[in-house]
């Protein structure tokens, strides 16, 4: 058994699709043409971090109700962690590629850890070793 997607709902495919690749660094999975359970087009569209086995699907908000959700998916608590191998290193990449940070890095008993918005407005841990 393995979690294979999680879904973030975003406000535009391309721009989140933008984000999630040329900011974080990802892997576009997917990009396919689909249709809601009522017929209309959407994609299907699926990132994932470069050899890593969960993928996050980019859901465009459908409706008020899901617009609603965009950047407040874990009601404004940190709701996804990307864990690197180097994290100083992929700290100041993300930084230089315009990714906001809203706390800067420190170092707790799990390891070094720095939260930063993703393109909707979600909460993420960025989490490295505690050794540097």
């Amino acid at each position: 058994m393995r979690l294979d997607l999680i879904t973030i709902v975003v406000d535009d495919y391309d721009q989140a699709i933008g984000f999630f690749v040329g900011a974080l660094g990802f892997d576009l999975v997917e990009d396919s043409a689909a249709l809601t359970d009522d017929g209309r087009p959407k994609r299907w569209v699926v990132v994932r971090p470069p050899g890593g086995e969960t993928g996050v699907l980019l859901a465009r908000a459908d409706g008020e109700r899901q617009g609603g959700a965009v950047g407040n998916q874990v009601a404004g608590r940190v709701g996804f962690f990307l864990r690197v191998d180097e994290f100083d290193a992929v700290y100041e990449r993300m930084v230089a590629a315009g990714v906001e940070f809203v706390t800067p890095p420190r170092t707790e008993p799990y390891g070094r850890v720095a939260v930063f918005l993703d393109i909707a407005g979600n909460r993420w841990d960025l989490l490295g070793s505690a050794t540097r």
